[in-house]
């Protein structure tokens, strides 16, 4: 594939001119251009590290509650009901939304990882994805039903498929299952993922149970021995970004999801100035409402107070270089609202929208095109997934 006589942002944020050449899923060359170039600028694609895609299913169900009896009251009732053919489909309308928005990676926690999966591969996306590992009571992650389909997820061999081991929270689990997740996440390579101190009941109350914060607590079980995606952070103390900076953890900033449920604002100013590597993520359309990465990157930049090279830097999926993935996004700059063009990169993160991408492309192949995914009926998508939230909310 050329793409010819084009802006496209180079990896020291500056904006430069030129053709690229896509080949064999990476960018084989870039040229310089030798024609009249276009005013859309290509940027390397977003990465969405904490969602839950099949929750376009509960897209505006449960309202207004807080997190605690959002969770109990609304979610855990309506996911039990989930089948494998309703998490395919409320899976493929996240994606197409994603895609929409310039997404080319995401991870994923969440039940029935393999519907999830066959809606990666239909759709063309990538995606770190893991079983949410969960006890309320005293039992063992080994021999478990989770733990069975965290192997099934490890054994799909996929360009386009990562996979993780997921601990869903501090208060979903118990000491001994978190210690049986960490070695397993061990033994198998794998980075892992969890929610972490998104709340202040949930960081008080775990100080309550183990004498110390969220963030030391999951440290002294060893699931930050491996690589570590923790979402929200909301009530991170100093001491817990200190944790993060010395383990490595990617600390997941969710800032609409955070707003929303009224959980609180992650200082990400102070985590970023500390070192601390950093990630958006715009968590299930149940508590955002969409899955849209221009907004959260938007709201991400006010409220941390980011330039646009500090948010970017946070937010996108690699770089564009040659030998690097061709993961991509083409934003179309003719809009009213990107004009004039003083600053390409404020324009970018300050007023684009997801409407200003004309393509995605993942590992070289176009999967987003002019308001139409390429590889799947959307509408077919949402006609089937309508269907299955409606059956379930009767049913409650």
């Amino acid at each position: 594939m050329h793409i010819k006589n084009v802006n496209y942002l180079a990896e020291d944020f500056t904006v430069r001119q030129g053709s690229l050449t896509l080949a064999d899923g990476k960018i084989a060359a870039i040229a310089p251009a030798d024609g009249v170039v276009s005013n859309d600028l290509i940027i390397p694609g977003l990465r969405n590290m904490h969602s839950h895609v099949p929750m376009t299913l509960l897209r505006g169900y449960g309202e207004g509650l807080p997190l605690d009896r959002w969770l109990n009251e609304r979610v855990f009732p309506f996911e039990a009901k989930l089948t494998d053919d309703d998490v395919y489909w409320g899976s493929l309308v996240g994606i197409a939304e994603m895609l929409a928005s310039g997404v080319t990676e995401f991870a994923d926690m969440y039940d029935h990882c393999g519907a999830i999966v066959e809606a990666v591969k239909k759709a063309g996306i990538r995606v770190r994805i893991s079983r949410a590992f969960l006890d309320f009571g005293g039992g063992s992650l080994k021999g478990s039903t989770r733990e069975a389909e965290e192997l099934e997820l490890i054994a799909v061999k996929h360009p386009l498929i990562t996979p993780e081991a997921a601990i869903h929270a501090e208060y979903t689990s118990h000491e001994k299952y978190v210690r049986e997740a960490a070695e397993f996440a061990k033994e198998h390579k794998l980075s892992v993922q969890l929610h972490l101190s998104e709340t202040a009941k949930e960081h008080a109350e775990c100080i309550e149970r183990h004498g110390k914060t969220p963030a030391r607590y999951f440290a002294d079980c060893g699931f930050f021995d491996v690589p570590a995606f923790a979402a929200h952070c909301v009530h991170c103390t100093d001491d817990d970004l200190q944790i993060f900076r010395e383990y490595g953890v990617t600390a997941v900033h969710n800032p609409t999801s955070n707003l929303k449920l009224k959980s609180g604002i992650f200082n990400t100013r102070k985590a970023y100035d500390m070192g601390v590597k950093l990630a958006l993520g715009t968590d299930g359309a149940a508590s955002n409402n969409n899955l849209n990465l221009f907004e959260e990157m938007h709201l991400a930049a006010l409220l941390g107070g980011f330039t646009p090279e500090e948010v970017l830097s946070i937010a996108l999926n690699g770089k564009i270089a040659v030998g690097e993935r061709a993961d991509l996004v083409i934003v179309n700059y003719d809009k009213s609202h990107l004009q004039p063009n003083h600053n390409y990169l404020a324009n970018l993160v300050f007023s684009a929208q997801a409407s200003d991408i004309s393509q995605t492309i993942v590992d070289g192949k176009i999967v987003y095109q002019n308001g139409k995914v390429e590889n799947f009926d959307i509408l077919e998508a949402i006609g089937k997934s309508a269907q299955a939230a409606l059956r379930i909310a009767r049913d409650l």
